[in-house]
């Protein structure tokens, strides 16, 4: 067991940057550097790592995306919720988002872009925190106050932009908005001239798994835009996501 945990903190030591030295790993995952050195030796030889003839520097290799293809394309949700997607991105015009609800946080598992975006952006299998998120506030929302307060006060809150609301009392009071609105909106807080819109999916006990996202670049919808267009189209597809559970 202890050697499966040690070779999955050495895969996710790599976050956030592509090349490390033996040395950048074992700093990264607290382990002595020979112990580092099997692992990643191991991991390079089943095609994990890979590691440059010059630097000697290792990088996650491309079958780290076999995990993700065989996830997604056996996850039963995803297979249904997509043409869902993908009527709400025609008729919203919009990137489309469906996230899950994850070791308290929010993972993103399929992405439709509607428009030229950085490619960031649309990249399935990233990570984002409840309290600044549309989705995450939407998420929030659906559980108990209590347990909400909870979570928001035990993330690492620091700021993804300058207008990332970052106090407990603040985030709590857009949870509250949101349990009240049925759905949450964020604008500027994950990433700078952008909206958006979010509803959480709930399963068959009322629980949230997830949410469903509308992003949009701020100032381009209205509130009676919204209020009038898009949260109808959200509101139902978000209905059939969950109903798809």
């Amino acid at each position: 067991m202890q050697s499966v945990e040690k070779a999955f903190s050495i895969l996710e030591a790599f976050g956030g940057t592509r090349y490390l030295s033996l040395q950048e790993i074992s700093a990264r995952c607290g382990h002595d550097k020979s112990t580092c050195q099997r692992m990643t030796h191991t991991l390079a030889q089943l095609g994990y790592l890979e590691q440059c003839a010059t630097t000697r520097r290792y990088a996650l290799s491309d079958r780290v995306l076999d995990l993700s293809y065989h996830l997604l394309r056996n996850h039963p949700l995803i297979e249904r919720a997509t043409p869902i997607l993908m009527e709400v991105r025609r008729d919203c015009d919009a990137r489309v988002d469906l996230s899950l609800f994850s070791h308290a946080s929010l993972v993103y598992a399929l992405r439709l872009q509607a428009r030229a975006e950085p490619y960031y952006t649309n990249l399935v299998g990233r990570r984002i925190p409840l309290f600044c998120s549309a989705g995450g506030r939407a998420v929030l929302a659906a559980l108990a106050e209590p347990e909400a307060r909870a979570l928001v006060e035990a993330e690492d809150r620091r700021p993804l932009t300058r207008f990332t609301q970052t106090g407990v009392a603040a985030v709590m009071e857009a949870v509250a908005a949101a349990r009240r609105d049925g759905y949450a909106v964020a604008t500027h807080e994950v990433i700078e001239n952008e909206v958006v819109v979010a509803a959480a999916l709930r399963d068959a006990a009322g629980i949230p798994f997830g949410a469903l996202h509308v992003a949009g670049e701020a100032g381009r919808w209205s509130e009676r835009e919204i209020a009038g267009r898009i949260l109808p189209i959200l509101m139902r597809a978000a209905a059939l996501v969950s109903g798809a559970a």
